[in-house]
């Protein structure tokens, strides 16, 4: 299989339509439809059922799908860090998921700027889940995750700190002001329902609370008595006065650690992961 045959397969497959996908490709339709015929001879199998009125993919249509986002994703990756390599200046880019790890990310970009040679550190806040796929792509060389949220699968970390979690609740709660409480307390508030967050291929739980990507998003729909959630703690602080953060004694600690791709071979990553480990 070629590079351009899994790129048009991929169009197809995620829009179909052929007429959209060679218009995203910016190719006639005719060769699409060739290119696409010729890799399914080529396999042997269908990968597209098609009929005058739809496209849809067969079984065996959305395995290749999925193993060519990969192929294709490794790809974009080895062609930005072949760039980056040739580069004179070095630079990292280091993503984080938007509101959390504040005071250690802080404290590791401080003491990592204070080393001899030093790349330029470049922040990529990003969403829920975003973490590993920039990893993996190549658009991010370093990232902080938070376990047991975050799936480290095919990557290298090394543990940076552990915490507890805390509840957000509207600071006029009845519960806002207790000491601690327990997650079943928490889970148990009907006016409350806990917010849904995605999962790692972007599908949401079911559930009554709200869908939320994002901890600004969850804050303000907190603050509107729409929803709660229990985070780690580090991401509960410097709320507004109308939020408030009390700890949960029975959930389970999160751990967060500092991921790269097993492959890489930047010295700017590892002296990044030195600085971060000692801290």
């Amino acid at each position: 299989m070629e590079i351009r045959e899994l790129r048009y397969f991929v169009a197809v497959a995620e829009e179909l339509h052929f007429g959209k996908a060679a218009q995203r490709l910016e190719i006639a339709q005719p060769p699409l439809s060739r290119a696409i015929a010729r890799l399914e001879r080529q396999l042997a199998v269908t990968l597209l059922e098609r009929t005058s009125r739809r496209v849809t993919l067969t079984e065996a249509g959305a395995v290749l799908l999925s193993e060519a986002r990969s192929i294709l994703s490794a790809v974009a990756a080895a062609e930005r860090r072949t760039r980056q390599a040739a580069q004179s200046r070095s630079r990292l880019v280091l993503a984080v998921k938007s509101g959390t790890a504040g005071e250690l990310l802080a404290k590791l970009l401080d003491a990592y700027r204070a080393e001899p040679n030093a790349a330029t550190v470049d922040l990529l806040l990003c969403e829920a889940h975003q973490q590993q796929e920039l990893l993996r792509n190549g658009q991010a060389d370093v990232a902080l995750l938070h376990l047991p949220f975050d799936s480290t699968a095919g990557l290298d970390t090394e543990m940076l700190c552990t915490e507890g979690q805390v509840a957000i609740l509207p600071a006029s709660h009845r519960l806002a002001g207790r000491s601690q409480i327990r997650v079943a307390e928490v889970t148990a508030l009907p006016e409350l329902p806990m917010a849904r967050w995605p999962d790692h291929g972007g599908s949401y739980p079911e559930g009554p609370g709200p869908e939320v990507r994002n901890l600004t998003q969850l804050f303000q729909l907190i603050a509107l008595g729409r929803t709660t959630v229990i985070i780690p703690e580090s991401a509960g602080t410097g709320l507004s006065r109308d939020l408030a953060a009390v700890p949960v004694l029975d959930a389970p600690p999160v751990t967060t650690v500092i991921a790269w791709p097993s492959q890489s071979r930047l010295r700017a990553v590892a002296d990044l992961i030195r600085v971060a480990t000692r801290l």
